[in-house]
């Protein structure tokens, strides 16, 4: 396989203390506001950022023709050239958004990295509570931080709280927060809020490993 096409965004002064990999979610570009926004606070917190786009994104951002994400085999066998490409996966954090985290969760075992961050895990589709995408957290042996908002369609803190899943994951969850993390108005909690507590969390995190 070629090259990935990978974007980096790196401290401007002294080493990185932690390299950290993110995907994108199942709709969104590695590019979007909500990757972006998330990639320069890690900056700024002395970590490099490295994002990419699966195979499906790429092709939607040369002909802007939207198609439905790739086979579950090609996403992981792609997460796991990325990686390949970057080179030393035990000093390598993964994760992303949404079903760029749940298939990071799946690789992250066997592709021996440090740590695993998933923004808003998918634990089931939006109205299929009993479709559940949990079956291989129980035995994830990885440690992992999953941040949640707490009325996430695709996984309350309630739900997950039914959900037998491995001593290595810790759930952080944002007050009041959507899948992508933002609170109603009538919550008093603001998107800017739980954006630098998902930050500051995933920093808190790496510095653990």
């Amino acid at each position: 396989m070629k090259d990935i096409p990978l974007l980096i965004d790196t401290p401007e002064a002294g080493k990185p203390l932690f390299r950290i990999v993110l995907a994108h979610g199942a709709g969104s570009l590695m590019d979007s506001p909500s990757m972006e926004e998330m990639a320069h606070a890690l900056v700024g917190e002395s970590m490099q950022v490295i994002r990419f786009e699966f195979p499906y994104m790429q092709e939607f951002r040369k002909t802007g023709r939207r198609s439905a994400p790739d086979s579950g085999k090609v996403l992981q066998s792609y997460w796991a050239s990325v990686v390949d490409q970057l080179g030393s996966p035990s000093e390598l954090v993964i994760g992303g958004r949404s079903m760029g985290g749940r298939i990071a969760s799946m690789v992250a075992d066997r592709l021996g990295v440090k740590g695993l961050v998933c923004l808003g895990y998918p634990f089931h589709p939006a109205g299929r509570p009993t479709s559940l995408r949990v079956a291989h957290l129980k035995d994830l042996k990885t440690p992992t931080l999953i941040v949640q908002g707490t009325r996430d369609a695709l996984g309350t803190r309630e739900e997950i709280a039914g959900y037998a899943l491995s001593s290595a994951i810790r759930v952080a969850y944002l007050e009041d927060g959507d899948h992508s993390f933002k609170p109603r108005k009538s919550s008093g909690r603001t998107h800017e809020q739980n954006m630098i507590e998902a930050v500051r969390e995933t920093v808190r995190f790496c510095r653990s490993l």
